[in-house]
């Protein structure tokens, strides 16, 4: 190691800044966050400055450097642009030993700020020693996907318990055992969950069994004893039951995941996973993880949403834990409340992650604002389709001029929708847009009007996943466009990654028996049933 990594107590302690510009205020950020109370030691300080330090236990000084000031301070910061002066502060620091960075000077320093990971009190620190700065930003951004803010709160946690942690478990063995359970189990779930109470009761709780545990060891003919008999029917432990997550995957970008999403996806035990699933999304899940696949397409599931329901809480009653992985939002046309009633009804734990859902990536992506002050004032998700398969023909609903309508699962119907929207009054020159495999390198965009876009499509023969966009806001497309224009309003599509029901490679999945014959009732029930799906947001 070139340098060796250390943690610095700055509660409380002087710091001097010799120097009042940007980069003095990017330290003075970093170090006010420990705590420090900080020297401004510089003939003109910035505003920004002035404004992050307001406690009264910093102090700013409007002079130019003096080795005085040096005294009695824990570190030295050099933030100036001047070579010269930075060599006599680093000189002066150097003969008081006190520990000096000058920065962007590598021979200069004598400690390196790292690139830092914050969960108080877990702090990480990533360094190039100066050789790439840049290199250990991006692996701190890494990192920041992979540790979850939970962590610092589940360290507060147990800080809380040490103490008594220690004193009920006498040996070093168990209570690295211990802690090991707590922070590999459910008390760590809980946490990151947001359940911090549930999390402090379940950790105390195991606490004191394991307190009773050894106990019991300690004196077996004690009076009692609560530890069970090798032959007790008590000791044959039931599964403990796992936990279901349902996970917005997004429009199908990677990037555009959630932290929260890519860390759960990371330690499931089996991902259920939908056709908008893209391929490059479900690459990030775990490696050894089982992936199942469950997509339903236009009169085509491959498992009916009954038969899903079943295996979700068979699988967590196994004690895996389960991601549900769906296209866009689970919330947004995903069916991820029908989900978690059953897992509800089950008694099985879960957590939603919401994700981009296919709207909002669309129009970002296209370049075609949801709402506009000059254009629309309001938006409305619609569905093509109602629950029975039935295509929604509440065209009536759909005739304000100053919204935008997206419809979801339409471009099937598009000659349907286009045409009932103009006999219902809507006129026949509002544009609209089809947005195919939003966010993905071959997204496609179509711009006409509900006169002209039937026969432009049929020209143009864009694929699914794809969405239509309604109102005077897609005009801003050729204006605002920036992704991928060179596949807008024109070529054919590439080959496509959704996929093709029964026939994808995807879908040679073993999927249980009992879910098919779900499977088989569901779609018989969904025949009966009928009844709109929108959200209407104002």
């Amino acid at each position: 190691m070139n340098t060796f990594p250390l943690f610095f107590k700055l509660e409380g302690r002087k710091v001097l800044i010799v120097g009042g510009g940007e980069v003095a205020l990017r330290k003075a950020d970093l170090l006010s966050r420990a705590g420090a109370c900080i020297t401004i030691l510089a003939p003109d300080i910035s505003h920004e400055i002035q404004a992050l330090l307001t406690d009264d236990k910093h102090e700013f000084i409007y002079e130019n450097y003096n080795k005085r000031y040096m005294s009695g301070a824990r570190v030295i910061i050099a933030a100036t642009d001047d070579e010269t002066l930075n060599h006599e502060i680093h000189a002066d620091a150097t003969e008081l030993n006190i520990p000096v960075n000058v920065v962007d000077t590598p021979p200069l320093c004598d400690f390196i700020f790292p690139a830092i990971i914050d969960r108080n009190p877990i702090v990480i620190g990533i360094s190039s020693n100066g050789k790439a700065p840049v290199l250990a930003r991006l692996l701190r951004a890494r990192l920041e996907t992979l540790i979850p803010q939970g962590y610092g709160k589940l360290a507060k946690l147990a800080g809380d318990f040490r103490s008594e942690v220690k004193s009920k478990i006498p040996t070093l063995t168990g209570r690295r055992q211990f802690w090991e359970r707590a922070f590999e189990g459910q008390v760590s779930q809980l946490m990151f969950a947001g359940n911090e109470t549930e999390a402090a009761a379940q950790l105390q709780a195991d606490l004191d069994n394991t307190a009773a545990a050894i106990h019991d060891k300690a004196h077996p003919n004690a009076a009692g004893n609560t530890t069970p008999t090798l032959s007790d029917d008590s000791d044959k432990k039931a599964t403990p039951v796992g936990e279901v997550y349902i996970v917005g995957a997004g429009p199908g970008d990677p990037e555009l995941l959630t932290f929260k999403a890519l860390r759960l996806m990371q330690q499931a035990d089996i991902v259920y996973y939908d056709a908008l699933v893209s391929p490059q999304v479900l690459d990030l899940c775990r490696r050894d993880a089982d992936k199942v696949f469950v997509g339903k397409k236009r009169s085509n599931h491959t498992v009916a949403q009954l038969g899903i329901n079943e295996l979700l809480v068979n699988s967590a009653k196994e004690g895996r834990r389960v991601v549900r992985l769906k296209g866009g939002d689970p919330f947004i046309f995903g069916r991820g409340g029908e989900e978690i009633e059953s897992l509800r009804a089950h008694g099985v734990p879960y957590q939603v992650v919401p994700g981009i859902t296919a709207a909002n990536a669309a129009a970002s992506y296209a370049g075609i604002p949801l709402t506009h002050r000059d254009h629309s004032q309001s938006v409305r998700f619609v569905t093509g389709f109602l629950k029975a398969g039935a295509p929604n023909s509440n065209f009536k609903n759909f005739l304000n001029t100053d919204e935008t309508v997206v419809f979801y699962m339409g471009l099937h119907s598009l000659a349907r929708l286009t045409e009932g929207l103009v006999d219902a009054g809507r006129s026949a020159d509002t544009p609209i847009a089809i947005v195919s495999n939003a966010s993905m390198p071959n997204q496609q965009v179509l711009t006409g009007t509900l006169a002209t876009i039937v026969a432009k499509q049929e020209d143009a023969e864009l694929p699914t996943p794809a969405l239509l966009i309604m109102g005077d806001v897609v005009s801003l497309h050729h204006d605002l466009a920036w992704y991928n224009q060179q596949n807008q309003n024109n070529a054919p599509s590439d080959e496509n990654w959704l996929r093709e029901g029964t026939t994808g490679e995807a879908n040679k999945q073993p999927i249980d028996q009992q879910a098919h014959a779900l499977s088989m009732v569901a779609n018989l029930a969904m025949q009966q049933e009928d009844g709109p799906e929108q959200l209407i947001i104002d």
